[in-house]
């Protein structure tokens, strides 16, 4: 607990997980094609890869925020049944 009350410092809770599931996703990416990479001929080039992550950064980061409040609706039906 931090001592701040909610939505009074700082970034907004949900925008904060979907920018940090955007670097996941980015991160995950990367990752993959280096592996790829290590195993077989690359097939793009860093630049290209940096850029496909940026694509998917973004795609993982707008997913999370527009899902997350719906999957937290869908946890607390569940709850209470």
């Amino acid at each position: 607990m931090s001592g701040y009350p909610a939505g009074r410092m700082g970034v907004d809770p949900r925008a904060k997980s979907a920018a940090l599931w955007g670097l996941v996703g980015f991160l995950s990416f990367l990752v993959l094609v280096q592996s790829y990479a290590l195993l077989a001929t690359p097939i793009v080039t860093i630049t290209g890869a940096l850029g496909l992550g940026l694509v998917v950064g973004l795609a993982a980061g707008i997913g999370a925020y527009v899902l997350e409040p719906r999957l937290a609706a869908r946890a607390a039906d569940r709850r209470t049944e």
